[in-house]
């Protein structure tokens, strides 16, 4: 049976755009003395000419600002829509418009408008959103080798633990993940990260299947005797180029979409690893161009992140208005990076995904970092934190629908990297932070590198792959991506410093700044008080430090557990944590690029509340509460190991037998690679 041209459901969107169309632009005449119609008939021949030349001209923009750089994206989002309406009116004798700048002003005025009306049709869904994203996998539908095959999309929630999301489903409020299960066959099942539960530890795993080498989300790198921050360009490839062996989760020709590595990904797309300041991505441009260039696009988003910027002062402000306590500051530049995150990158994710599905790419990793940017500042469980888990939701039926309409069938697979945990701040519970405590211990000269800094990377991620070249046409982007690298870089490690301190959620970190790793013997022979009084302050659990004498250890306020052999003097401080976290500790404790002492915050493990050594309400990083619990949803056809997944490493093996399940990595061998 043939596909009719044109489809009922057209012809109603087809009319309802253009009946929007004229009540914009007789909003704009209406508010901008200089934009006139002299007639009802003029009005409606022009907002008819308008979406003829948008049809015709917004194509060959796109391509036209895609080939020059990013600055004429730029150009375009800001002054597309004014060329075409500019066109259109010149069609129609008789319009009265005095000048561009006009015209400029009653385009973002209908754009507003388009916006609005939209919202109101839509009950503020993103319906229209998923419409012209299927619309465009129809009409681009490409012819694909072995169209049989499935494709495989792994989805990444950010930070979402196993139990919220189990609430959720069980409250009804993930319509989609909950159809998913009762009708499609889908299983929710829990996976457990292993120490450090943090996102370059636990992606690196996935992706690249290795574990070790990362013991935070930033460390002090003995070697290059400086911080290493993995949401850093240049940092990532680092990691990545330690831990690559070619082989990958995407390294039969897959697609990696805004993560921290590629998987050893064909191509990367908004991927910390693989940016390059000096050279922004013209297929990248290309992707971003055709969004901006709709009415929807650029002006949607726009004015979707004014609303999430309002959205997050409203519910900031709430937290104070109740005194909602554990509570951490929530400004403007948070709100900002809210809305960047929350709608911007958001919504390009998924055009992106889109556009891999309909050139029929046969796997993509895309991550999702909604429900953990706001959790970090909000909480893992506030009303605000589960509603960007709803958005994701969302999401995925948008997802859902463009698989319907791609040349292949796809599977999409849900996962988080790790979970999220509540508390106090360290330094609000306490009155100090903790490269403060250690400067009492030990009267040295300490260097404190305990801001927040995921949310800008993500940022940086954005403008740096956007950014033009060396031709001076992306230099817009390009200065922006430096000046936020800048804002998020780490401080240097100054000359003189003898202790470097690093907070990574409830982790802690403390360095001595040699290239040396100290052992327990020669930091008490050099600060004898730092270990006890580490050990013994309200706001920590235990210190591990590696002992000549007796290998790795754990040291409590009232007893050490030796990790070599289990055995435990005194009271064991492992013993809330369960019998398998010794191993973990073990594996930790090990590494070349541990510290001089892994610190772990105070946990009430009656209400798994940690207190971060960074300023973080929701936070990752260490042990307590339900940041070690990730969660994986399955398809029927994925086969699940009868044993608990544990470990970012064995959940890529899991992964990597999916993708040879569907035919894929056929080229790959398991033993070798060309690397």
């Amino acid at each position: 049976m043939s596909t009719p041209l044109v489809r009922t459901g057209d012809l109603g969107r087809i009319v309802a755009t253009y009946v929007t169309s004229v009540l914009a632009l007789a909003l704009a005449a209406a508010v901008l003395p200089g934009f006139r119609f002299s007639s009802f008939p003029q009005l409606l021949a022009s907002a008819a000419a308008a979406l003829l030349v948008g049809a015709l001209v917004r194509p060959l923009l796109v391509a036209a600002s895609a080939a020059i750089g990013w600055l004429a994206v730029l150009l375009l989002a800001v002054l597309g829509q004014a060329v075409i309406l500019a066109v259109a009116l010149s069609l129609i004798p008789g319009v009265e418009a005095d000048s561009f700048w006009v015209v400029l002003a009653a385009a973002w005025i209908a754009a507003a408008a388009t916006t609005i009306v939209a919202w109101l049709c839509t009950s503020g869904t993103p319906e229209a959103f998923t419409a012209a994203l299927v619309r465009r996998t129809r009409r681009r539908r490409a012819t694909v080798d072995a169209p049989e095959a499935p494709g495989v999309i792994f989805v990444q929630l950010d930070g979402v633990p196993f139990p919220v999301l189990r609430w959720q489903v069980l409250a009804a409020t993930l319509p989609t993940v909950g159809r998913w299960i009762r009708d499609g066959g889908y299983r929710l099942v829990e996976w457990t990260p292993v120490l450090p539960p943090t996102t370059p530890a636990s992606q690196l795993g996935i992706l690249h299947g290795r574990i070790d080498g990362v013991p935070a989300f930033r460390w002090y790198d003995r070697a290059l005797g400086r911080v290493l921050v993995a949401n850093r360009a240049a940092d990532a490839a680092e990691i990545e180029r330690r831990a690559s062996d070619g082989r990958g989760l995407l390294a039969d020709g897959g697609v990696s979409i805004s993560n921290l590595f590629s998987g050893d990904a064909e191509r990367s797309v908004l991927t910390m690893s693989k940016l390059e300041l000096s050279r922004g991505s013209a297929d990248t441009r290309r992707r971003v161009a055709w969004y901006l260039a709709r009415p929807d696009g650029f002006a949607g988003s726009l004015f979707g992140a004014v609303a999430e910027i309002g959205r997050e002062r409203f519910e900031a402000r709430r937290q104070r208005r109740r005194d909602v306590q554990p509570r951490g500051h929530r400004g403007w530049l948070f709100a900002g990076m809210r809305a960047v995150t929350n709608v911007v990158l958001r919504d390009l994710n998924t055009a992106l995904v889109a556009e891999e599905m309909i050139r029929g790419t046969r796997v993509v990793y895309v991550d999702y970092v909604d429900y953990d940017e706001v959790a970090h500042h909000a909480g893992a469980l506030r009303p605000e934190s589960l509603a960007a888990l709803d958005r994701l939701d969302h999401v995925l039926a948008c997802l859902e629908a463009v698989a319907k309409a791609a040349p292949r069938p796809y599977r999409l697979v849900i996962l988080s990297d790790h979970g999220q945990s509540q508390g106090a701040i360290f330094a609000d519970r306490y009155g100090v932070d903790l490269a403060a405590v250690c400067s009492q211990l030990t009267a040295a000269r300490v260097e404190a590198v305990e801001q927040p800094v995921e949310g800008w990377g993500r940022l940086n991620g954005l403008l740096a792959d956007l950014s033009g070249g060396d031709t001076g046409r992306g230099r817009v982007a390009h200065d922006a991506a430096v000046r936020v690298q800048r804002r998020s870089a780490p401080p240097t490690v100054t000359s003189g410093s003898e202790l470097v301190v690093l907070g990574s959620g409830n982790l802690g970190l403390v360095y001595a700044a040699e290239e040396h790793r100290l052992t327990m013997e020669e930091i008490t022979d050099r600060w004898p008080a730092l270990i006890p009084g580490l050990v013994n302050h309200d706001g920590i659990t235990f210190v591990a430090v590696m002992s000549t004498e007796h290998g790795p250890l754990v040291v409590g306020p009232s007893g050490v557990h030796r990790l070599a052999d289990s055995k435990v003097t005194g009271d064991d401080p492992l013993a809330p944590f369960g019998p398998l976290i010794p191993a973990d500790l073990l594996r930790a404790v090990s590494m070349a690029e541990a510290p001089d002492l892994y610190v772990n915050s105070s946990v009430d493990h009656d209400t798994g509340e940690v207190s971060a050594f960074e300023g973080l309400v929701g936070s990752h990083g260490g042990l307590g509460g339900w940041q070690g619990r990730a969660l994986l949803l399955a398809p029927p056809d994925l086969e699940i190991p009868d044993q608990p997944i544990r470990g970012a490493d064995e959940l890529h093996r899991v992964l990597v037998g999916y993708l040879e399940q569907h035919g894929q990595r056929s080229g790959i061998s398991r033993d070798t690679a060309d690397v």
